[in-house]
């Protein structure tokens, strides 16, 4: 059985779910983006503003499934331009082992769920038995 939640800080989710659990302590969370707890925009306009946000929310959803950035295995990063990328590069190894980041892909996407959003990273964790 499948457990979801909804992390402390992070803006509910319309049609997904940010959390998801179930047996074997696979940890899948959805594409975040940078929103605030109450839903608004952090750093319009900002590429590195908007990465910091998302991997703050990335850290809540990882808490939320019980597991840290050490248990991340894989990040899937989807940016309105591909140039975004050292600032995301730069908030994720904030919060990664450099030394042993986790598996990646990188997207460039026409648009984002809202115009004003730049980034999304979705994340799968795995938590050690």
């Amino acid at each position: 059985m499948l457990s979801h939640h909804l992390p402390e800080g992070v803006a509910p989710a319309q049609g997904y779910s940010h959390v998801v659990m179930g047996e074997g302590r696979l940890v899948v969370i959805s594409g975040q983006v940078a929103l605030d707890e109450k839903g608004n925009v952090v750093g319009e306009g900002d590429p590195a503003a908007q990465a910091r946000q998302v991997f703050e929310n990335l850290g809540r959803c990882l808490a939320a499934g019980e597991a840290t950035f050490a248990d991340v295995a894989k990040l899937t990063f989807y940016v309105t331009d591909i140039g975004f990328l050292p600032a995301v590069r730069a908030a994720r190894d904030a919060h990664v082992d450099v030394k042993r980041p986790p598996a990646s892909t990188a997207v460039q996407v026409t648009a984002l769920v809202r115009p004003e959003l730049l980034i999304e990273v979705e994340a799968l964790a795995i938590i050690p038995w």
